[in-house]
């Protein structure tokens, strides 16, 4: 069914049906089929999930906004909760980006590890236990030949195809437009939110410590998977990571800037539905369950078009950039 599709997909890019070309209809690319999707494969991502981080300008005057997007259930709820009341609480106001290591992270928040130098935390914070950071999967699961599962779950999951390698006792795929991970088991079946490029997490001190969501970090570097069940994902930054990824990185311990003067200022961070009507941000993803996206991640998976010589045959679940575009503009697909 997957081959039949992009074949049709190729032909509706060459413009004509093959007969009638003179050569080969170009193979697809992933952008290509995003272009080709249908309107309604496309889910609208509600202001209510999304923060507004406003940082200060850079050194040039340009104005330096990072959107994230919270995850949904029943990822990372307790978090999710906790950051929420930040939000509304205007809690991250006049604090900074602090620390920003190579190839990891850049952390945000009030950045001292001192109780009595901390900013006090809004009412309402709740403690969240490590349990919270993998979700069960309610149902009987089947795999078909290519890896989709048979029976839909809470919450549904699509799977690679072909898995990801990283886990061979697991396997790893989307839900709800996330990149995701399970394992099955006889003690039951589990699934967790991934740690890929532009993941927004809790940091923590040691376990049981599991953070409260008034520090958090964005991965700007390899995806380091190793962190997952270990720190809570509560989002993703889906525009403005450049304002993050580009920062000097901190030289002091652990990657904490020694010269105050290097921190970022955050001048605010709201919930997207705070803001007035007309500076609403609007997005959409490519949903995960939809005909397209399965070829988005076979083409990802196995490319053969004009760059690429050498098909890879697999793809890691990182590497599957959910497709995510403001309403009315294109999604940027490499």
């Amino acid at each position: 069914m997957i081959h039949a599709r992009l074949a049709a997909l190729a032909l509706l890019i060459a413009g004509a049906p093959l007969a009638a070309q003179d050569k080969p209809a170009e193979p697809p690319t992933p952008a290509s089929v995003v272009a080709a999707s249908r309107p309604d494969e496309w889910k609208a991502i509600d202001p209510a999930d999304l923060l507004v981080m406003e940082l200060a300008p850079d050194a040039r005057g340009a104005r330096q906004q990072v959107i994230v997007q919270l995850i949904p259930p029943p990822f990372s709820q307790g978090w999710v909760g906790n950051v929420r009341a930040l939000a509304k609480a205007y809690w991250w106001d006049g604090t900074s980006v602090y620390r920003v290591v190579d190839n990891w992270v850049a952390q945000w928040g009030d950045g001292e590890d001192d109780p009595n130098k901390a900013k006090p935390l809004p009412a309402g914070m709740k403690p969240v236990p490590e349990s919270e950071y993998s979700a069960p999967m309610p149902c009987k699961v089947y795999l078909f030949e290519k890896k989709v599962l048979k029976e839909e779950c809470n919450p549904a999951v699509t799977a690679l195809e072909p898995v990801d390698p990283y886990d061979l006792k697991g396997q790893a795929g989307f839900a709800a437009g996330w990149p995701v991970a399970f394992a099955l088991g006889s003690d039951g079946n589990r699934v967790w939110p991934t740690h890929c490029y532009g993941s927004v997490g809790v940091a923590r001190n040691l376990s049981p410590d599991t953070g409260t969501g008034a520090e958090l970090y964005a991965v700007i570097g390899h995806a380091p998977r190793q962190l997952d069940r270990n720190i809570a994902v509560v989002g993703r930054v889906i525009e403005g990571i450049e304002s993050l990824s580009t920062l000097p990185r901190g030289k002091g311990e652990n990657g904490v800037y020694d010269d105050a003067k290097l921190r970022v200022p955050i001048v605010s961070v709201r919930l997207g539905s705070e803001l007035p009507a007309a500076e609403q941000p609007r997005f959409e993803y490519l949903a995960s369950d939809s005909p397209s996206f399965t070829d988005y991640v076979h083409v990802r998976a196995n490319r053969n078009d004009a760059f690429f010589k050498v098909p890879a045959g697999g793809v890691d679940v990182c590497n599957v950039q959910v497709p995510i575009r403001r309403v009315g503009a294109k999604a940027a697909v490499r």
